[in-house]
């Protein structure tokens, strides 16, 4: 027995991970741009910084999809995780006003299926080729023991350039009566899946809900990447104060993280319609409304603060951007959000 058969034995097969990188490397070389100095397979991925603003800040930020990995393994749809992963750290940094530089992604398993991870990692490239941000490099780790058989880990980091001097939030500049315009979310992105695989698990993934997706295809589209529809308020001259992620704690706990303490924010739950998917997990789990809107998007993925005499040129600038509510002045132990009918 050769030692390569002595550590398949044990659960680790060198030459599966081989032929995953075989499959994933075109992908990954069609995002690399010329700031991108190494092929794939280096042991450190090289990028060239050029170019650079008067006073460059890197901003980067590391996240997960969580357990919507386990929904995707059910229905063998891996693509769209790495869309996930992607798109969510871009829009994490997107809020501190940074572009994506280079991606480095991380897929951990119980045992390395190379078509799996391929499709995997080519969603990543994807996603990465459409942002402008090269995929500098990655790890493919085949665990037994610690994961558990047919278990399967997506994480990734996005390291960002911004101009120190056009950082967001702008906090100095909010003030009460700026608007809060809401981007339209895909889905439930990549929050509350502990929860949703536990609502869905007696319903039929195929059934069709009333904007015609499938519940699957609703429950698994990918994080939508916010860059674009930035670019397009900033580029129809939309004077941008602060950016908040709707991402795990929902409206509630994101918010808040950009606001000072002399403003709240008041959002009114009929300036939009929340998509069927929403309504249905709401009514399938029995949470209040509440909780709802601390644990999903409920169809606003992103929300941007902006003077309230600039929602004609935002409007314009983007049509789908909704008017969900404004800032208002905060004193003692006022609530940070508040969320009802106006």
């Amino acid at each position: 027995m050769s030692d390569a058969d002595h550590y398949k034995q044990a659960g680790v097969d060198i030459d599966a991970a081989g032929r995953a990188v075989a499959l994933m490397k075109a992908a990954v070389r069609a995002t690399h741009t010329p700031a991108v100095l190494a092929d794939v397979g280096g042991f450190g991925g090289l990028y060239a910084l050029e170019d650079l603003p008067p006073r460059p800040v890197l901003v980067a930020s590391t996240d997960g999809v969580g357990t919507k990995v386990k929904l995707a393994a059910q229905l063998g749809r891996w693509e769209g995780v790495g869309h996930d992963i992607v798109n969510h750290c871009i829009d994490d940094i997107l809020v501190q006003h940074a572009r994506p530089l280079f991606f480095l992604d991380y897929i951990a398993t119980s045992k390395l299926v190379p078509e799996a991870v391929a499709a995997v990692v080519t969603g990543v490239a994807n996603a990465c080729q459409a942002a402008g941000c090269a995929l500098l490099g990655g790890e493919t780790a085949e665990m037994p023991g610690v994961y558990a058989e047919g278990a399967f880990d997506l994480a990734g980091t996005v390291v960002g350039l911004a101009d120190r001097d056009t950082l967001w939030p702008r906090q100095a500049q909010m003030q009460a009566g700026d608007a809060l315009l809401g981007l339209p979310s895909s889905g439930p992105h990549t929050n509350g899946f502990s929860l949703i695989r536990q609502v869905v698990a007696g319903q039929d993934l195929e059934m069709g809900l009333a904007d015609g997706q499938t519940l699957a295809d609703a429950l698994l589209a990918p994080h939508h990447c916010y860059l674009d529809d930035v670019d397009r308020l900033e580029t129809g001259g939309v004077t941008i104060h602060g950016l908040a992620h709707i991402t795990g704690g929902g409206f509630y706990d994101n918010v808040p993280r950009i606001l000072p303490e002399r403003l709240a924010a008041e959002i009114d739950v009929d300036s939009w319609t929340v998509p069927p998917v929403f309504r249905h997990l709401v009514a399938w789990s029995g949470m209040s409304l509440a909780e709802a809107y601390r644990v999903f998007n409920m169809g606003v993925g992103m929300v941007a603060i902006v003077p309230a005499d600039q929602l004609a040129a935002a409007r314009t600038a983007l049509p789908a951007v909704i008017h969900i509510g404004h800032l208002v002045d905060r004193s003692g132990d006022q609530p940070r959000v508040m969320i009802h009918r106006i």
